[in-house]
């Protein structure tokens, strides 16, 4: 049985586009989980807190790369006046 050059260059291209593949969908999923418990909290403090913030697409962004810790630090922004009003 031989293996020729182009088998073995089609299973190197599918172990790599493979990997890459797995690292973009882990981010992705990363990314998503981060952007809704973000918002969650953002919901949350809206509610129990009462303030006055707007879900837009850039608290969505801070929420996603940020996570429970960019949706504080909206919170604690918009409490004191500073951005998010």
């Amino acid at each position: 049985m031989v293996v020729e050059v182009i088998e073995i260059l089609v299973l190197a291209l599918a172990i790599v586009v493979a990997f890459l593949l797995y690292k973009v969908l882990k981010t992705a999923t990363s990314l998503a989980i981060n952007a809704v418990l973000g918002v969650l909290v953002l919901l949350a403090a809206k509610v129990l807190l009462g303030l006055n913030i707007t879900i837009t697409l850039v608290e969505v962004i801070i929420c996603a790369i940020g996570g429970i810790f960019g949706a504080l630090a909206i919170i604690v922004l918009n409490y004191l006046g500073i951005a998010f009003i």
